[in-house]
């Protein structure tokens, strides 16, 4: 019954995984969308700010986001404002303000990964030795620090897990725990050094700077982040699971520190998939809980053959052998289970699409950490037939070699896993890719009144896309504008000019959410009234795919 159970709960967890393949608007690791002014484009003025839209909310790394002017000069002022996904930058005019801009910047986003990168546009024309990008390759950041605490992490919740719950279900009467006990106080020390060496690389990374030029404002400053706060609750957490544990590894554990220590064990979990990629899924609940379950079930697995193999396969009576390895591989089996299926339902939500499975590294590597751990389940199903057929037990040698076998093939596994949520997950790879092929449209009409800056993303049919608008005066000047009007219609086809509502975020700036029905060269007229007798309209041509 309890097998029928845990199978049909895997079931409906996989059902709801299913959906989400179509799905990509929202995705890990923010992508710059559109830029105003336009990447490389040239404009009669020098602008007094700059905004840049991402794919998705940001945060500015304090001190990393700046405009550089021809002369190589900074010209930001103050600090860049954040509002969702578009990032205002004020900046003041240079005294000598023909030539070509640098802007550089570094953001974290949703999944807690740093995003940087830099472009320029030009004033007038285009300088003869434009000023140069910070060089980001030459920062050294964490390294492999983060991967190394991922990894370091995964082995501590396979030592404090499956040895917690062998010990306290199946243990031998007779038999010592202290062994056992070592091993899950030794995972738990893991789990805490790997939150430190994660909260220490996540602020190398988010500066990009080498560890050893951290200070303390760097540490503070990803305490006072989401993925801090979250590391700060996986600190706790392991803290009081170490004075919970002693009780459930002697086998003395009462029903409410029972209750106790899987209410923990889950909140532990938790705290893996919201310090990464499923945060910023498409369905984060969802993703978040398919992480925790994939979690909870390789420690369960892999901790579980690990104290099977190390304490009790050649010390243990064969008789008592008969009866552990037969209740052991019900778990493993239980186990093994919601590991395929949570994993399935990540690989799914995480690529976006089949060809991210071979077209993106993302996809690479999950294909060889499938691969191998194929061939560690063939294995574990030839133990697992020795064990119904009650002849596990009479060669307990062969079982540990094959064991040895599994734990040290799922330790590439592990590692291919610390690598992997480092990686832009393939879905990011998919949206990079439509991006290079409808970078959206950004143009720059000036007339008497005024210049109107404006970009639409992702100039595509059948979806919303977000358009921007910004007025200036013809000196390159904040014009408030005291109403807008806009349009779009498509005369090739008979469609009417539509309505649309802006909304005024700025003085000088309206935002608005546009529904084109079908592709085309759409016609859009734009009305921006500056005072009770100054106004004027401006026509211009968008191509939608």
């Amino acid at each position: 019954m309890r097998t029928r159970i845990a199978v049909l709960l895997g079931l409906v967890l996989a059902l709801l995984c299913v959906p989400l393949a179509p799905a990509s608007p929202a995705a890990a690791h923010a992508a710059l969308v559109t830029t105003t002014p336009a990447r490389d484009e040239v404009i009669g003025y020098a602008p007094r700010e700059v905004l840049l839209t991402f794919s998705e909310p940001v945060t500015a790394v304090p001190g990393r986001v700046q405009v550089l002017a021809p002369d190589g000069r900074r010209i930001t002022v103050g600090r860049p404002e954040v509002r969702d996904r578009t990032m205002r930058i004020p900046v003041r005019v240079p005294e000598r303000p023909l030539g070509t801009y640098l802007v550089s910047y570094r953001v974290v986003s949703a999944d807690s990964h740093p995003i940087a990168g830099s472009f320029v546009y030009s004033a007038g024309a285009p300088s003869a030795t434009p000023p140069r990008p910070p060089d980001e390759q030459a920062r050294q950041n964490a390294g492999l620090l983060l991967p190394t605490a991922k990894f370091t992490g995964y082995l501590g919740l396979v030592l404090a897990v499956g040895p917690t719950l062998l010990a306290a279900t199946m243990w031998p009467r007779r038999r010592s725990r202290r062994g056992v006990a070592v091993t899950v106080y030794a995972g738990l020390a893991l789990v805490a050094v790997a939150t430190a060496g994660t909260w220490i690389g996540q602020a190398a990374d988010t500066v990009g700077a080498p560890v050893g030029e951290l200070g303390p404002a760097d540490l503070r400053a990803v305490g006072e982040s989401d993925v801090g706060v979250v590391l700060a609750a996986r600190l706790a957490l392991t803290a009081l699971a170490a004075v919970l544990l002693p009780a459930a590894v002697r086998g003395i554990a009462g029903r409410g520190r029972v209750v106790g220590v899987v209410v923990v064990a889950v909140c532990v979990f938790l705290t893996w998939p919201l310090a990464g990629h499923p945060v910023a899924a498409p369905i984060p609940v969802v993703s978040v809980a398919a992480g925790a379950v994939h979690l909870a079930a390789m420690s369960v697995w892999l901790g579980g053959l690990l104290a099977v193999t190390v304490f009790l396969l050649r010390r243990t009576h064969q008789r008592v052998l008969a009866r552990i390895l037969p209740a052991w591989s019900r778990w493993a089996t239980l186990a093994v289970g919601w590991l395929i299926v949570a994993g399935t339902g990540q690989a799914v939500m995480e690529l976006g699409r089949p060809t991210a499975l071979v077209n993106t590294p993302y996809g690479q590597l999950l294909i060889a950490k499938a691969a191998l751990l194929a061939g560690v389940l063939a294995v574990a199903a030839r133990q697992r037939r020795l064990v119904q057929r009650g002849t596990a037990a009479e060669h307990p040698r062969r079982v540990a070699r094959a064991a040895g076998v599994e734990l040290t093939v799922t330790a590439v596994v592990l590692a291919l896993a610390a690598v992997l949520v480092q990686t832009p997950p393939g879905r990011t790879a998919n949206a990079e890719a439509a991006r290079a092929d409808r970078a959206g449209i950004a143009q720059s009409v000036t007339i008497d009144l005024y210049t109107l800056q404006f970009d639409i993303y992702p100039a595509q049919a059948g979806t919303a896309n977000s358009l921007h608008a910004f007025v200036y005066t013809p000196q390159g000047r904040a014009l408030p504008v005291a109403q807008w009007t806009l349009s779009v219609a498509l005369p090739g086809a008979g469609i009417e000019p539509i309505a649309v509502r802006v909304d005024v975020l700025e003085p000088n700036h309206g935002s608005a959410e546009i529904r084109f029905p079908v592709a085309g060269d759409w016609t859009l007229k734009m009305t921006a009234r500056t005072t009770d007798i100054d106004q004027a309209t401006v026509t211009a041509t968008v191509t939608v795919r």
